[in-house]
């Protein structure tokens, strides 16, 4: 199998449990909920999106014609370094892509996996971290793992339609955009009333990190 690449970059991870943790994204082209393109955005399941994950031409992106190319091309962007090796695959939908053979690949050169996915295909075996995301009426698959971040609010999936699944921990992500303040304080009051659910912030994008 190819893969279809956005970007491939060293950074910090920004949001959820991990928060802080030095990783490579890997970012795979394509969505099942989004097309990407903002003449779509008002009929998206998914339409309060931020991220761009159309083509293959951000940074070290592309084209990779087998899973040992592409964790090639992952190890060389996080260098030398031995320890805690760790990689975040994410999208768009990287579930449309990701394969066992990826997965042993990667683990192979020494990585922790984790994947971000909308919760709505199968995961393959061999994943060290899942994180679900649930996406507004978008029929959730993935219901065990090991992190559920909710984007917050969102009219078509409040919190206590997830709470009950299996899950060991429970984010409650502020919506960006133009009111991400008055949504913070909605979320924030949420979680003190809802000791289950912790606050994720996007800390990325007030400190400038990629």
């Amino acid at each position: 199998m190819s893969y279809a690449v956005k970007e491939i970059f060293l950074t910090l991870q920004g949001e959820g449990a991990h928060a802080g943790r030095v990783a490579v994204f890997c970012r795979f082209a394509g969505c099942n909920l989004w097309s990407g393109r903002d003449t779509d955005r008002a009929g998206a399941q998914c339409s309060f999106c931020d991220t761009d994950f159309v083509g293959t031409d951000g940074t070290r992106g592309g084209r990779f014609a087998s899973p040992d190319m592409l964790s090639e091309a992952i190890l060389n962007c996080w260098g030398n370094e031995m320890d805690r090796r760790y990689v975040v695959l994410t999208g768009g939908e990287p579930l449309l892509q990701v394969d066992t053979a990826l997965l042993e690949a990667l683990h192979r050169k020494r990585f922790q996996v984790a994947v971000e996915t909308n919760g709505t295909m199968e995961t393959p075996r061999g994943l060290d971290w899942i994180c679900v995301s649930p996406k507004g009426r978008a029929e959730l698959k993935v219901r065990t793992g090991d992190e559920l971040k909710l984007v917050y609010p969102q009219a078509d999936a409040p919190p206590e339609s997830f709470a009950y699944l299996d899950f060991k921990r429970f984010s409650l992500q502020p919506m960006d955009g133009p009111y991400r303040e008055e949504n913070t304080a909605r979320t924030i009051d949420y979680c003190l009333r809802h000791p289950k659910w912790q606050l994720s912030l996007q800390t990325h994008k007030f400190t400038g990190i990629r």
